[in-house]
Protein backbone atom coordinates (compact mmCIF):
# COMPACT_ATOMS: atom_id res chain seq x y z
CA UNK A 1 0.00 0.00 0.00
CA UNK A 2 2.58 2.76 1.14
CA UNK A 3 4.61 1.48 -2.39
CA UNK A 4 1.54 2.36 -4.33
CA UNK A 5 0.87 5.82 -2.47
CA UNK A 6 4.74 6.54 -3.13
CA UNK A 7 4.46 5.79 -6.66
CA UNK A 8 1.64 8.35 -7.04
CA UNK A 9 3.13 10.42 -5.10
CA UNK A 10 5.98 10.31 -7.38
CA UNK A 11 3.93 10.96 -10.83
CA UNK A 12 1.91 13.32 -9.67
CA UNK A 13 5.15 15.48 -8.64
CA UNK A 14 6.43 14.92 -11.96
CA UNK A 15 3.15 16.16 -13.44
CA UNK A 16 3.51 19.06 -11.11
CA UNK A 17 6.91 19.94 -12.19
CA UNK A 18 6.13 19.46 -16.07
CA UNK A 19 3.59 21.48 -15.32
CA UNK A 20 5.20 24.06 -13.50
CA UNK A 21 7.77 24.01 -16.57
CA UNK A 22 5.31 24.26 -19.08
CA UNK A 23 3.75 27.18 -17.67
CA UNK A 24 7.58 29.07 -17.40
CA UNK A 25 8.07 28.15 -20.48
CA UNK A 26 5.15 29.88 -21.77
CA UNK A 27 5.61 33.15 -19.50
CA UNK A 28 9.02 33.09 -21.16
CA UNK A 29 7.89 33.28 -24.65
CA UNK A 30 7.47 37.11 -25.93
CA UNK A 31 4.22 38.82 -26.67
CA UNK A 32 4.33 39.74 -30.05
CA UNK A 33 2.63 42.40 -32.05
CA UNK A 34 2.64 42.67 -35.84
CA UNK A 35 1.44 45.51 -37.02
CA UNK A 36 0.57 46.03 -40.82
CA UNK A 37 0.21 49.85 -42.11
CA UNK A 38 -2.09 49.19 -45.36
CA UNK A 39 -0.87 51.42 -49.05
CA UNK A 40 2.21 52.85 -46.72
CA UNK A 41 4.68 54.25 -49.19
CA UNK A 42 8.48 53.10 -48.78
CA UNK A 43 9.56 57.23 -48.97
CA UNK A 44 6.21 57.83 -46.50
CA UNK A 45 8.25 57.08 -42.76
CA UNK A 46 10.52 59.69 -41.01
CA UNK A 47 13.77 57.06 -41.00
CA UNK A 48 13.54 57.41 -44.64
CA UNK A 49 12.02 60.77 -45.45
CA UNK A 50 12.59 63.68 -42.55
CA UNK A 51 9.54 65.52 -43.71
CA UNK A 52 7.88 63.15 -42.35
CA UNK A 53 6.26 63.16 -38.68
CA UNK A 54 6.65 59.85 -37.35
CA UNK A 55 8.57 60.00 -33.77
CA UNK A 56 7.07 56.79 -32.07
CA UNK A 57 8.04 54.43 -35.55
CA UNK A 58 11.44 56.45 -36.04
CA UNK A 59 11.84 55.32 -32.38
CA UNK A 60 11.21 51.56 -32.87
CA UNK A 61 12.76 51.50 -36.53
CA UNK A 62 16.06 53.38 -35.86
CA UNK A 63 16.79 51.51 -32.33
CA UNK A 64 15.72 47.85 -33.89
CA UNK A 65 16.18 46.63 -37.10
CA UNK A 66 15.30 48.07 -40.37
CA UNK A 67 14.89 46.51 -43.27
CA UNK A 68 16.13 47.10 -46.58
CA UNK A 69 15.26 44.01 -49.01
CA UNK A 70 11.55 42.72 -47.15
CA UNK A 71 9.01 42.21 -50.00
CA UNK A 72 5.86 41.81 -50.08
CA UNK A 73 3.52 41.18 -52.79
CA UNK A 74 1.94 44.34 -54.48
CA UNK A 75 -1.43 44.32 -53.21
CA UNK A 76 -3.99 43.62 -50.15
CA UNK A 77 -5.27 40.40 -50.00
CA UNK A 78 -2.55 38.86 -51.53
CA UNK A 79 0.20 39.80 -48.93
CA UNK A 80 -2.05 39.29 -45.94
CA UNK A 81 -2.70 35.50 -47.67
CA UNK A 82 1.65 35.33 -47.43
CA UNK A 83 1.52 36.66 -44.17
CA UNK A 84 -0.94 34.33 -42.23
CA UNK A 85 -0.51 31.36 -44.45
CA UNK A 86 3.37 31.12 -45.35
CA UNK A 87 1.93 30.53 -48.68
CA UNK A 88 3.19 32.40 -52.14
CA UNK A 89 -0.62 33.89 -53.16
CA UNK A 90 -0.11 32.06 -56.85
CA UNK A 91 -0.37 28.28 -54.68
CA UNK A 92 -3.53 29.41 -52.86
CA UNK A 93 -5.14 31.05 -55.97
CA UNK A 94 -4.98 34.64 -54.06
CA UNK A 95 -2.74 36.03 -57.04
CA UNK A 96 -5.05 38.32 -58.80
CA UNK A 97 -6.28 41.54 -57.85
CA UNK A 98 -7.82 41.57 -54.36
CA UNK A 99 -10.82 39.69 -52.67
CA UNK A 100 -14.26 41.88 -53.95
CA UNK A 101 -16.71 42.15 -51.17
CA UNK A 102 -19.39 39.52 -52.99
CA UNK A 103 -17.32 37.06 -53.86
CA UNK A 104 -17.61 33.30 -52.90
CA UNK A 105 -13.63 33.11 -52.20
CA UNK A 106 -10.99 32.96 -48.72
CA UNK A 107 -7.72 31.59 -48.37
CA UNK A 108 -8.39 28.26 -48.72
CA UNK A 109 -9.12 26.43 -45.10
CA UNK A 110 -6.64 23.32 -45.41
CA UNK A 111 -3.72 26.33 -44.39
CA UNK A 112 -3.09 26.72 -40.86
CA UNK A 113 -2.70 30.41 -40.22
CA UNK A 114 0.14 32.06 -38.17
CA UNK A 115 -2.34 32.31 -34.87
CA UNK A 116 -3.42 28.61 -35.68
CA UNK A 117 0.54 27.83 -34.92
CA UNK A 118 0.71 30.44 -32.21
CA UNK A 119 -1.94 29.14 -29.90
CA UNK A 120 -0.36 25.49 -30.37
CA UNK A 121 2.57 27.19 -28.07
CA UNK A 122 0.22 29.31 -25.48
CA UNK A 123 -0.52 32.52 -26.83
CA UNK A 124 -3.64 34.17 -26.58
CA UNK A 125 -4.37 35.17 -29.78
CA UNK A 126 -6.03 38.74 -31.03
CA UNK A 127 -7.17 40.55 -34.20
CA UNK A 128 -7.73 43.92 -34.99
CA UNK A 129 -8.25 46.09 -38.20
CA UNK A 130 -8.33 44.50 -41.70
CA UNK A 131 -9.21 41.19 -42.70
CA UNK A 132 -8.98 40.59 -46.47
CA UNK A 133 -9.22 36.80 -46.59
CA UNK A 134 -12.67 36.22 -47.43
CA UNK A 135 -15.66 36.43 -45.05
CA UNK A 136 -18.15 34.14 -46.89
CA UNK A 137 -18.98 31.61 -44.91
CA UNK A 138 -17.98 31.79 -41.07
CA UNK A 139 -15.22 29.15 -41.08
CA UNK A 140 -12.98 31.81 -43.52
CA UNK A 141 -13.71 34.57 -40.46
CA UNK A 142 -10.40 35.77 -37.53
CA UNK A 143 -12.09 33.96 -34.83
CA UNK A 144 -12.47 30.41 -36.66
CA UNK A 145 -8.32 30.86 -38.30
CA UNK A 146 -6.94 30.78 -34.40
CA UNK A 147 -7.88 34.62 -33.09
CA UNK A 148 -9.70 34.51 -29.38
CA UNK A 149 -10.88 37.91 -30.40
CA UNK A 150 -11.16 40.00 -33.48
CA UNK A 151 -12.63 43.85 -34.38
CA UNK A 152 -12.28 44.96 -37.60
CA UNK A 153 -13.50 45.24 -40.84
CA UNK A 154 -13.57 42.11 -43.66
CA UNK A 155 -13.10 44.16 -47.20
CA UNK A 156 -10.56 46.20 -48.60
CA UNK A 157 -11.36 50.34 -48.16
CA UNK A 158 -14.29 51.73 -46.03
CA UNK A 159 -14.97 55.55 -44.56
CA UNK A 160 -12.81 56.12 -41.45
CA UNK A 161 -15.80 57.50 -39.82
CA UNK A 162 -19.02 55.64 -40.44
CA UNK A 163 -17.19 52.13 -41.56
CA UNK A 164 -19.33 52.03 -44.72
CA UNK A 165 -17.98 50.62 -47.72
CA UNK A 166 -17.37 53.43 -50.26
CA UNK A 167 -19.50 52.14 -53.17
CA UNK A 168 -22.42 51.53 -50.86
CA UNK A 169 -24.07 52.54 -47.30
CA UNK A 170 -23.35 48.39 -45.75
CA UNK A 171 -21.96 48.72 -42.77
CA UNK A 172 -18.34 46.79 -42.33
CA UNK A 173 -17.35 46.88 -38.61
CA UNK A 174 -17.25 43.24 -36.66
CA UNK A 175 -16.72 42.80 -32.86
CA UNK A 176 -16.32 39.22 -32.79
CA UNK A 177 -19.13 37.78 -34.42
CA UNK A 178 -21.05 40.85 -33.97
CA UNK A 179 -21.84 44.24 -35.96
CA UNK A 180 -20.24 46.87 -34.36
CA UNK A 181 -22.75 49.73 -34.89
CA UNK A 182 -21.79 51.75 -32.20
CA UNK A 183 -18.95 53.61 -33.53
CA UNK A 184 -20.25 56.11 -36.14
CA UNK A 185 -17.84 59.20 -35.99
CA UNK A 186 -15.07 57.92 -34.79
CA UNK A 187 -11.87 57.22 -36.56
CA UNK A 188 -10.71 53.67 -37.21
CA UNK A 189 -7.20 54.32 -35.81
CA UNK A 190 -8.06 55.76 -32.87
CA UNK A 191 -10.79 53.03 -31.95
CA UNK A 192 -8.17 50.32 -33.03
CA UNK A 193 -5.74 51.78 -30.78
CA UNK A 194 -8.26 51.95 -28.00
CA UNK A 195 -8.88 48.30 -28.62
CA UNK A 196 -5.61 47.09 -28.57
CA UNK A 197 -4.81 49.08 -25.25
CA UNK A 198 -7.94 47.54 -23.36
CA UNK A 199 -6.62 44.03 -24.94
CA UNK A 200 -3.97 45.16 -23.47
CA UNK A 201 -4.17 45.79 -19.69
CA UNK A 202 -7.20 42.87 -19.73
CA UNK A 203 -4.30 41.01 -20.48
CA UNK A 204 -2.97 37.83 -18.52
CA UNK A 205 0.40 38.38 -17.91
CA UNK A 206 1.47 34.55 -17.19
CA UNK A 207 0.36 34.34 -20.91
CA UNK A 208 2.19 34.89 -24.00
CA UNK A 209 0.53 37.30 -26.32
CA UNK A 210 -0.09 37.63 -29.90
CA UNK A 211 -1.78 40.51 -31.65
CA UNK A 212 -2.28 41.09 -35.11
CA UNK A 213 -2.94 44.98 -35.94
CA UNK A 214 -3.32 45.48 -39.71
CA UNK A 215 -4.70 49.32 -39.66
CA UNK A 216 -7.08 51.23 -42.07
CA UNK A 217 -4.40 53.79 -42.26
CA UNK A 218 -3.07 55.15 -44.90
CA UNK A 219 -5.10 53.43 -47.49
CA UNK A 220 -7.80 55.42 -49.16
CA UNK A 221 -10.45 57.49 -48.52
CA UNK A 222 -8.11 59.61 -48.21
CA UNK A 223 -9.43 61.19 -44.44
CA UNK A 224 -8.09 62.32 -41.33
CA UNK A 225 -9.01 64.83 -38.23
CA UNK A 226 -7.69 68.10 -39.65
CA UNK A 227 -5.05 68.37 -36.66
CA UNK A 228 -3.13 65.81 -38.06
CA UNK A 229 -3.77 67.41 -41.74
CA UNK A 230 -2.40 70.68 -39.85
CA UNK A 231 0.61 69.06 -39.07
CA UNK A 232 1.80 69.88 -42.46
CA UNK A 233 1.37 73.79 -43.00
CA UNK A 234 4.35 72.88 -46.01
CA UNK A 235 2.64 70.80 -47.93
CA UNK A 236 0.65 72.51 -50.86
CA UNK A 237 -0.75 69.32 -52.77
CA UNK A 238 -3.97 68.86 -50.77
CA UNK A 239 -4.56 64.91 -51.07
CA UNK A 240 -0.45 64.96 -50.05
CA UNK A 241 -1.35 66.80 -46.85
CA UNK A 242 -4.31 64.96 -45.63
CA UNK A 243 -2.39 61.53 -46.55
CA UNK A 244 0.81 62.42 -44.30
CA UNK A 245 -1.33 63.20 -41.80
CA UNK A 246 -3.29 60.06 -42.49
CA UNK A 247 0.41 58.81 -41.39
CA UNK A 248 0.87 60.67 -38.20
CA UNK A 249 -2.24 59.58 -36.98
CA UNK A 250 -0.74 56.18 -37.65
CA UNK A 251 2.15 56.93 -35.37
CA UNK A 252 0.37 58.23 -32.92
CA UNK A 253 -2.04 55.02 -32.91
CA UNK A 254 1.64 52.79 -33.04
CA UNK A 255 2.72 55.00 -29.73
CA UNK A 256 -0.69 54.28 -28.12
CA UNK A 257 0.01 50.39 -28.05
CA UNK A 258 3.09 50.74 -27.65
CA UNK A 259 2.68 53.03 -24.30
CA UNK A 260 -0.04 50.62 -23.06
CA UNK A 261 2.92 47.77 -23.33
CA UNK A 262 5.10 49.50 -21.01
CA UNK A 263 2.25 50.41 -18.80
CA UNK A 264 1.33 47.08 -17.83
CA UNK A 265 5.14 45.85 -17.83
CA UNK A 266 4.77 43.73 -20.72
CA UNK A 267 7.11 45.47 -23.32
CA UNK A 268 10.72 44.68 -22.62
CA UNK A 269 9.42 41.10 -23.52
CA UNK A 270 7.46 41.93 -26.28
CA UNK A 271 8.75 41.69 -30.25
CA UNK A 272 6.80 43.92 -32.69
CA UNK A 273 7.11 43.62 -36.48
CA UNK A 274 5.88 46.33 -38.46
CA UNK A 275 5.66 46.05 -41.91
CA UNK A 276 3.60 47.72 -44.97
CA UNK A 277 1.14 45.57 -47.02
CA UNK A 278 2.24 46.84 -50.63
CA UNK A 279 4.15 49.50 -52.07
CA UNK A 280 2.59 53.10 -51.57
CA UNK A 281 -0.37 54.15 -54.57
CA UNK A 282 1.21 57.05 -56.17
CA UNK A 283 -2.17 58.51 -57.51
CA UNK A 284 -3.25 57.73 -54.00
CA UNK A 285 -0.81 60.23 -52.67
CA UNK A 286 1.55 57.83 -51.22
CA UNK A 287 5.54 57.69 -52.17
CA UNK A 288 8.22 55.60 -53.07
CA UNK A 289 10.74 57.66 -53.48
CA UNK A 290 13.67 56.83 -54.84
CA UNK A 291 12.09 52.99 -56.24
CA UNK A 292 10.68 52.54 -59.49
CA UNK A 293 6.46 52.35 -59.79
CA UNK A 294 4.06 51.36 -57.02
CA UNK A 295 1.19 49.51 -55.92
CA UNK A 296 -0.19 47.54 -58.89
CA UNK A 297 3.26 46.87 -60.34
CA UNK A 298 5.85 44.34 -59.92
CA UNK A 299 8.48 47.06 -59.98
CA UNK A 300 10.49 47.37 -56.44
CA UNK A 301 7.98 50.43 -55.33
CA UNK A 302 5.00 48.12 -55.50
CA UNK A 303 7.09 45.03 -53.77
CA UNK A 304 9.49 46.52 -51.32
CA UNK A 305 7.54 47.11 -47.96
CA UNK A 306 8.60 49.84 -45.57
CA UNK A 307 9.04 47.47 -42.64
CA UNK A 308 11.11 46.74 -39.31
CA UNK A 309 11.54 44.49 -36.11
CA UNK A 310 12.24 45.52 -32.47
CA UNK A 311 12.13 44.23 -29.25
CA UNK A 312 12.53 40.78 -27.26
CA UNK A 313 15.26 38.41 -28.38
CA UNK A 314 17.14 40.35 -30.95
CA UNK A 315 20.87 40.74 -30.56
CA UNK A 316 22.04 42.99 -33.13
CA UNK A 317 20.25 46.32 -32.91
CA UNK A 318 20.09 50.07 -33.81
CA UNK A 319 21.16 48.72 -37.57
CA UNK A 320 20.04 47.65 -40.57
CA UNK A 321 19.51 43.96 -42.09
CA UNK A 322 19.82 44.00 -46.18
CA UNK A 323 18.99 39.98 -46.26
CA UNK A 324 16.49 39.38 -48.48
CA UNK A 325 13.14 38.48 -46.99
CA UNK A 326 9.27 37.87 -48.43
CA UNK A 327 6.68 38.14 -46.96
CA UNK A 328 5.33 34.62 -46.76
CA UNK A 329 8.69 34.38 -44.56
CA UNK A 330 7.13 36.11 -41.75
CA UNK A 331 5.04 33.31 -40.31
CA UNK A 332 8.16 30.85 -39.98
CA UNK A 333 9.61 33.55 -38.40
CA UNK A 334 7.68 34.73 -36.13
CA UNK A 335 6.36 30.84 -34.85
CA UNK A 336 10.94 30.63 -33.96
CA UNK A 337 10.99 33.95 -32.37
CA UNK A 338 7.80 32.04 -30.40
CA UNK A 339 10.31 29.11 -29.60
CA UNK A 340 7.92 26.79 -32.23
CA UNK A 341 9.42 25.06 -34.70
CA UNK A 342 8.09 25.87 -38.57
CA UNK A 343 6.40 23.94 -41.05
CA UNK A 344 7.75 22.50 -43.54
CA UNK A 345 5.55 22.20 -46.14
CA UNK A 346 5.13 25.95 -46.66
CA UNK A 347 6.74 28.64 -48.59
CA UNK A 348 8.21 30.42 -46.16
CA UNK A 349 11.15 30.03 -44.18
CA UNK A 350 12.66 31.49 -41.13
CA UNK A 351 14.52 34.65 -40.60
CA UNK A 352 14.79 34.63 -36.96
CA UNK A 353 18.74 33.34 -36.38
CA UNK A 354 19.82 35.69 -39.12
CA UNK A 355 17.72 38.90 -38.10
CA UNK A 356 18.49 38.86 -34.57
CA UNK A 357 22.42 38.27 -35.23
CA UNK A 358 22.85 39.86 -38.56
CA UNK A 359 23.58 36.71 -40.29
CA UNK A 360 22.99 36.32 -43.92
CA UNK A 361 19.40 35.33 -44.99
CA UNK A 362 18.87 31.73 -46.37
CA UNK A 363 16.79 33.08 -49.23
CA UNK A 364 18.47 33.58 -52.49
CA UNK A 365 15.23 33.71 -54.74
CA UNK A 366 11.17 34.56 -54.60
CA UNK A 367 8.38 34.71 -56.87
CA UNK A 368 7.07 38.51 -57.30
CA UNK A 369 3.59 37.18 -59.00
CA UNK A 370 2.39 34.67 -61.45
CA UNK A 371 -1.26 35.65 -62.59
CA UNK A 372 -2.31 34.18 -66.08
CA UNK A 373 -5.95 35.88 -65.21
CA UNK A 374 -7.02 38.37 -67.65
CA UNK A 375 -6.21 40.83 -67.32
CA UNK A 376 -3.38 41.29 -64.37
CA UNK A 377 -3.69 44.88 -63.41
CA UNK A 378 -1.23 44.23 -60.77
CA UNK A 379 1.56 42.58 -63.20
CA UNK A 380 1.84 39.32 -65.10
CA UNK A 381 4.73 37.84 -63.56
CA UNK A 382 8.15 38.43 -62.45
CA UNK A 383 11.43 36.39 -60.44
CA UNK A 384 14.18 37.22 -58.65
CA UNK A 385 17.24 34.72 -58.04
CA UNK A 386 19.96 36.48 -56.44
CA UNK A 387 20.64 39.68 -57.62
CA UNK A 388 18.86 39.59 -60.35
CA UNK A 389 15.48 40.44 -61.38
CA UNK A 390 13.10 39.39 -64.87
CA UNK A 391 9.51 40.86 -65.10
CA UNK A 392 7.71 38.85 -67.58
CA UNK A 393 4.65 41.00 -70.01
CA UNK A 394 2.98 43.52 -68.37
CA UNK A 395 4.35 44.66 -65.27
CA UNK A 396 1.32 46.82 -64.03
CA UNK A 397 0.86 50.70 -63.69
CA UNK A 398 1.46 53.34 -62.94
CA UNK A 399 5.60 53.57 -63.89
CA UNK A 400 8.20 55.82 -63.32
CA UNK A 401 10.62 57.47 -60.30
CA UNK A 402 8.23 59.96 -58.23
CA UNK A 403 8.88 62.56 -55.76
CA UNK A 404 5.95 63.60 -53.27
CA UNK A 405 3.58 65.56 -54.78
CA UNK A 406 3.76 68.98 -53.62
CA UNK A 407 2.02 70.96 -56.20
CA UNK A 408 -1.89 72.45 -56.57
CA UNK A 409 -2.01 70.07 -58.74
CA UNK A 410 -2.04 66.36 -58.75
CA UNK A 411 0.71 64.69 -60.34
CA UNK A 412 -0.13 62.92 -63.57
CA UNK A 413 1.72 59.41 -63.82
CA UNK A 414 2.87 56.96 -66.75
CA UNK A 415 0.47 54.23 -67.42
CA UNK A 416 2.03 51.08 -69.60
CA UNK A 417 0.32 50.18 -72.38
CA UNK A 418 -1.16 45.96 -71.51
CA UNK A 419 0.10 43.60 -73.73
CA UNK A 420 -1.08 40.03 -72.98
CA UNK A 421 1.62 37.24 -72.34
CA UNK A 422 5.13 37.34 -71.38
CA UNK A 423 6.77 40.24 -73.23
CA UNK A 424 8.04 42.46 -72.92
CA UNK A 425 11.02 41.47 -70.85
CA UNK A 426 13.32 43.12 -68.63
CA UNK A 427 16.00 42.37 -66.44
CA UNK A 428 17.50 44.56 -64.02
CA UNK A 429 20.67 43.43 -61.36
CA UNK A 430 18.84 44.80 -58.49
CA UNK A 431 21.87 44.48 -56.06
CA UNK A 432 23.28 47.45 -58.23
CA UNK A 433 20.42 48.74 -59.61
CA UNK A 434 17.70 49.09 -56.97
CA UNK A 435 15.96 51.94 -58.95
CA UNK A 436 15.51 49.76 -62.04
CA UNK A 437 16.83 52.10 -64.24
CA UNK A 438 19.26 49.68 -66.56
CA UNK A 439 17.30 47.06 -68.12
CA UNK A 440 19.46 44.43 -68.64
CA UNK A 441 17.62 41.67 -70.91
CA UNK A 442 19.29 42.33 -74.47
CA UNK A 443 22.83 42.43 -73.03
CA UNK A 444 22.86 39.24 -70.81
CA UNK A 445 19.82 36.74 -72.91
CA UNK A 446 21.85 33.66 -70.77
CA UNK A 447 20.89 35.50 -67.30
CA UNK A 448 17.06 35.75 -69.03
CA UNK A 449 17.39 31.73 -70.00
CA UNK A 450 18.21 31.09 -66.53
CA UNK A 451 15.54 32.95 -64.24
CA UNK A 452 12.97 32.16 -67.23
CA UNK A 453 13.40 28.55 -66.64
CA UNK A 454 13.65 28.84 -62.70
CA UNK A 455 10.39 30.51 -62.96
CA UNK A 456 8.92 28.15 -65.81
CA UNK A 457 9.72 25.02 -62.62
CA UNK A 458 7.92 27.57 -60.07
CA UNK A 459 4.56 28.33 -63.04
CA UNK A 460 4.35 24.32 -63.32
CA UNK A 461 3.19 24.67 -59.40
CA UNK A 462 0.94 27.47 -60.08
CA UNK A 463 -2.94 26.87 -58.71
CA UNK A 464 -5.64 29.07 -61.18
CA UNK A 465 -6.85 32.68 -59.67
CA UNK A 466 -9.52 31.93 -57.97
CA UNK A 467 -11.58 34.86 -58.81
CA UNK A 468 -15.35 34.65 -59.46
CA UNK A 469 -18.31 36.89 -60.30
CA UNK A 470 -19.91 38.55 -57.33
CA UNK A 471 -22.81 36.20 -55.82
CA UNK A 472 -26.41 37.95 -54.98
CA UNK A 473 -26.52 36.13 -52.08
CA UNK A 474 -24.22 38.39 -50.34
CA UNK A 475 -25.77 41.73 -50.52
CA UNK A 476 -25.72 43.26 -47.40
CA UNK A 477 -29.38 44.44 -47.61
CA UNK A 478 -30.50 40.83 -46.92
CA UNK A 479 -28.59 40.76 -43.86
CA UNK A 480 -29.66 44.23 -42.12
CA UNK A 481 -28.10 46.74 -44.42
CA UNK A 482 -24.03 44.65 -42.70
CA UNK A 483 -21.72 42.84 -45.19
CA UNK A 484 -22.21 39.57 -42.99
CA UNK A 485 -20.46 36.00 -43.05
CA UNK A 486 -23.00 32.54 -44.11
CA UNK A 487 -23.92 32.75 -47.29
CA UNK A 488 -21.86 30.37 -49.30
Amino acid sequence: MMIQYARVMVVLMILALFLSLLSLSSAQRPNIVFIVADDLGWNDVGFRNPDMKTPNIDKLATEGIIFENAYVQNLCSPSRTAFMSGMYPFHAGMQHEVLLPGQAVCVPLNYTFLPQELKKLGYATHMIGKWHLGFCKWECTPTYRGFDTYFGYYNAAEDYYNHSTGWDPSLDYHDNLLHARNYSGVYSAFTFAQRAVDIIHQHNASQPLFMYLPYQNVHAPIEVPKMYEDMYPNVVNTGRRIYSGMVSALDEAVGNVTQALKDRGLFENTLILFTADNGGPLERYANNWPLRGGKHTVWEGGTKGASFMYGAGLQKTKTTYDGMIHAVDWKSTLVSAAGGTPETDIDGMSHWDSIRSGLPSSRTEFIYNIDDFEIPVEGHAGIRVGDYKLILGYPGGPDGWHRPMNRTQDDIFEQTVYTKGDRPIHLFNIREDPTEHNDLAQQMPDMVAKLRARFEDYKKTMVPANFPNTDPASDPRLYGGAWTPGWC
